[in-house]
């Protein structure tokens, strides 16, 4: 039960912080940036907020640190969106899914180029060694 609140308490704060920042904060270190995932404590009272932002290095530091400067207009912004006793603390936490991505993408090529350099040593490939000589050879009856 707790857990479908929670959720749904996350969804919402998702949803929220995403509008909000669509309109865009009067903060220009602020880039483009995607709200990815929203996890609430059990308690509902601490929200983690996953990021991710669209640029380079620079680009996502400043943006972190523009949205920890908004933290406290963001969570009043969820307080007054939302309709819980408690408004939970904000924290922002840049989400590495797109790195992670990126290299899950580059060591699945690595491993489909390999397995190609084996399929193409086996096609020439012999066995070693000499024949088994307890091995009997099919007989040839002549009815072919």
């Amino acid at each position: 039960m707790a857990g479908e609140r929670q959720a749904r308490l996350a969804d919402r704060i998702r949803v929220i912080l995403a509008e909000r920042l669509e309109k865009g904060l009067r903060d220009p270190r602020l880039g483009f940036v995607t709200i990815t995932d929203v996890r609430v404590s059990g308690d509902l009272q601490h929200a983690s907020v996953f990021y991710t932002v669209l640029g380079t290095e620079e680009e996502r530091i400043s943006s972190g640190a523009a949205l920890t400067s908004a933290t406290g207009m963001l969570r009043s912004e969820v307080g007054r969106q939302l309709s819980t006793r408690l408004v939970p603390t904000l924290e922002f936490i840049p989400d590495a899914l797109p790195e992670n991505a990126d290299n899950i993408t580059a060591l699945l090529r690595q491993a489909q180029e390999r397995d190609a350099e084996v399929a193409k040593i086996a096609s020439s490939a012999t066995h070693a060694g000499d024949a088994d000589p307890y091995r009997a050879e099919p007989q040839d009856d002549g009815q072919s």
